[in-house]
């Protein structure tokens, strides 16, 4: 029986058809300049995250170097090497919101979820990551949860923000 995976979509799919789906991609955007981040970025949306296996095959069908690529990840935080959660919580480092208390519920929040910058929890519900500015000064502090924007957010409130994810994340599985 052939090995089976959660695609993001949220459907299961065979690792050769997920490989077939790349290589689709990649015929598509060989012959494109600047493809790389196109390519990057439907890979991500396939895939959930960005495994090497991936980024190795798309080096090699764009005809560029591993390193490149790999740093083309690394650069920008939309992408991802390791599977994230289904709520990526993102904390507010900019001037404002360090200053206003950012750091301490970044603190708070490592501290709710057990894990650390970068990292996902077990159970692939958070990630979390930090941001450099969300536009949102004078709300400082502020998190974003995916595409939410929480303001003036207190450490003794990250359990309340986090539960209701948990809450919406148990909804979705009952479905």
């Amino acid at each position: 029986m052939p090995e089976t995976t959660t695609c993001a979509c949220g459907g299961t799919v065979t690792e050769e058809q997920m490989s077939k789906q790349l290589d689709a991609v990649l015929a598509e955007y060989k012959s494109k300049p600047g493809a790389l981040i196109p390519v990057l970025q439907t890979a991500q949306t396939m895939f959930g995250y960005l495994p090497d296996p991936v980024v190795r095959k798309i080096a090699r069908e764009l005809d560029k170097s591993y390193s490149e690529v790999a740093g083309v990840v690394g650069f920008y935080s939309f992408f991802s090497r390791y599977p994230r959660g289904a709520y990526l919580v993102r904390v507010c480092l900019g001037t404002a919101c360090y200053v206003r208390g950012g750091n301490e519920v970044l603190s708070a929040m490592k501290k709710a979820l057990g894990i650390d910058i970068g990292q996902t929890t077990p159970d692939r519900v958070f990630s979390l990551d930090i941001g450099r500015c969300f536009g949102a000064c004078g709300l400082a502090p502020v998190i974003m949860v995916n595409q939410d924007v929480h303001q003036r957010v207190k450490p003794a409130k990250v359990g309340d923000i986090l539960a209701l994810y948990r809450a919406k994340s148990k909804e979705e599985i009952h479905k």
